[in-house]
């Protein structure tokens, strides 16, 4: 059976889905975008600030299902623009010990929720 995961510390969703799912051992969350949690509000600013808004929000989510960064195995990242994948990876990356970094796809996209800059989702394992 699968277990609904839902935090306050991170954005509600915006539609019909949840913020993460457990099944089993593994954890299916949603993508995060940077909306602060307690604001509602949309973080703009530098793509730095919206990725590590992002990440932080993703944390919150890993933290309700009783895990950590380190039980990431595998990432994927929506980028409205190539141009900003250094500076998104730089942020991206403080989050994860490169020795044991999840595996992970990152695709320009036409168009994301909330005509954001990045998204996030990830798979992680207790």
């Amino acid at each position: 059976m699968k277990k609904i995961i839902f935090t306050e510390k991170a954005p509600s969703p915006i539609g019909p889905y949840s913020q993460a799912v457990l099944k089993g051992d593994t954890l299916y969350t949603s993508g995060q975008i940077a909306i602060n949690p307690e604001t509602g509000e949309l973080i703009t600013g530098s793509i730095e600030t919206e990725t590590h808004q992002v990440m932080q929000n993703m944390k919150a989510v890993l933290e309700a299902a009783g895990m950590t960064f380190e039980n990431v195995v595998k990432t994927s990242i929506f980028i409205m623009d190539m141009n900003d994948f250094a500076s998104i990876n730089t942020a991206y990356g403080s989050y994860f010990d490169e020795t044991t970094a999840p595996a992970r796809e990152t695709v320009q996209v036409a168009c994301l929720p909330k005509n954001v800059n990045v998204e996030i989702s990830m798979i992680a394992i207790m």
